[in-house]
């Protein structure tokens, strides 16, 4: 078996940053876009990873799809109070990053030109790893945690 490529996984400059900023909305969540080579307000681990202040998102056109997501949903995940508090690091809650992960696969699937399956498989490129030894292993067998955590909250998206 070939190792992923995680120069292949999807960026921002891949889809529509309008299709993005707007399913981000729908959470209260700011995309906001910073020039090409610019650092990254925020970012946990650099470029061309996203970043996130308060309720807002940064990227760039290099930022892959899944940063972007994964960022945005750990602000989804919290409560507006700590929302507003978040500056580079969301949380160390085991819960709350499995909602977090689970949460982007399923927006994925919400974010024309990309998809659950395209985004589970970018995160492998990535580097995400689960004890199945695989993205789509551990959300159709090994997430049942996580989708309860969000449908408790009422974050599943219908």
């Amino acid at each position: 078996m070939t190792a992923p490529d995680p120069s292949t996984v999807l960026r921002l400059d891949d889809i529509s940053v309008a299709d993005a900023a707007a399913l981000l909305a729908g959470y209260d969540l700011v995309l906001e876009q910073v020039p090409a080579g610019a650092p990254i307000p925020g970012s946990y681990w650099g470029d061309p990873e996203a970043g996130i202040i308060g309720s807002t998102v940064y990227v760039r056109g290099d930022t892959p799809v899944h940063s972007m997501l994964h960022e945005a949903c750990h602000l989804i995940v919290l409560p507006p109070e700590r929302r507003a508090q978040v500056h580079t690091d969301a949380t160390d809650s085991v819960p709350e990053e499995d909602a977090t992960c689970y949460l982007q696969i399923v927006l994925a699937g919400q974010l024309p030109g990309v998809g659950s399956e395209r985004l589970m498989a970018d995160m492998d490129a990535w580097g995400y790893t689960y004890r199945l030894g695989s993205t789509k292993a551990w959300f159709e067998q090994d997430a049942d945690d996580a989708r309860q955590w969000l449908a408790e909250r009422g974050l599943l998206p219908a």
